[in-house]
């Protein structure tokens, strides 16, 4: 792909927030987007580098974010990319779509990644019923696993959760949830969204909830509690308004902070700060 057409910058934000969920290896090409998806692949095709994307965030008020791992070696990498920049923290994990590959060696490595000072979350890891790449058992055996690593590193588990919504919840309250826990592009409805609030779950509100069709999405963020919301890109995938079929990126967060702000008539610095405090809480201080 030779010709690869990017989004264009939005309005700066008045107010530095940050991005709670990227894949970098995969912007900067460092790992193949395992679906095939074309929005992954024009983005690696773009020859992105962790500096320049960056960079391009802080130039719109993004000035922190975190890379999430989804095997091994993307946790590796992510681990290695955080400690060589003050503004990036990692996740590391077995994507549940990968949830065969979670094997004991597998899992005590990404236990032992996720006690580096630079690895904020486990995660991402969770079910995902749309896809059946990993079976269920292999899934839930891999998704308690995670909740275990979490409790003992103490670190936020950091979840996928596709079309999952009460196997993930009845999971979470059988194998006794680690004290912070995120739900990453947060895919329920306004009463998922209370069900979430009522443990104190964490919810991560990304480029879908911009979509015409998502008005649920909308209400679950209007029903949200503030002090537990965070917003994220999932990049190089979930590209908002008006750039679907584009690749996102982390300068793209304006655009689904302003939305978040307008479906909760706050003003867009207001809820940065409330998220940034989030941020803290979940991740530690930057």
């Amino acid at each position: 792909m030779s010709e690869v057409s990017l989004p264009a910058p939005p309005e700066p934000l008045a107010a530095p927030v940050f991005d709670s969920h990227c894949h970098l290896d995969i912007m900067v090409g460092d790992r193949p987007a395992s679906s095939g998806d074309p929005v992954a692949l024009a983005a690696q095709a773009a020859s992105a580098s962790v500096r320049g994307i960056l960079d391009e965030a802080r130039a719109v008020g993004v000035t922190r974010l975190v890379t999430i791992g989804y095997d091994l070696p993307s946790s590796r990498w992510g681990a290695e990319v955080a400690a060589e920049h003050d503004d990036v923290h990692a996740g590391v994990a077995v994507h549940p779509n990968e949830a065969h590959a979670a094997t004991p060696e597998t899992l005590a490595e990404i236990e032992a990644l996720a006690g580096r000072p630079e690895v904020r979350a486990v995660g991402e890891t969770g079910l995902d019923y749309f896809r059946d790449w990993a079976s269920r058992d292999d899934q839930h055996a891999s998704f308690r696993a995670h909740i275990e690593i979490a409790r003992r590193t103490g670190k936020a588990l950091v979840i996928h959760d596709r079309d999952a919504h009460d196997d993930v919840l009845k999971v979470l309250a059988e194998q006794g949830a680690p004290p912070v826990v995120v739900f990453h592009s947060f895919s329920g409805d306004a009463d998922m969204a209370k069900k979430c609030a009522d443990a104190g779950y964490f919810m991560s509100f990304s480029g879908p909830v911009t979509y015409k069709n998502a008005g649920y999405l909308r209400e679950a963020a209007r029903v949200a509690p503030v002090e537990l919301m965070l917003v994220e890109t999932d990049a190089p995938y979930l590209p908002p308004v008006p750039h679907r079929g584009k690749p996102n990126a982390p300068y793209l967060i304006p655009l689904t902070l302003r939305c978040l702000a307008e479906v909760r008539g706050v003003r867009p610095e207001e809820l940065c700060e409330a998220i940034n405090a989030n941020g803290v809480t979940v991740f530690g201080e930057w």
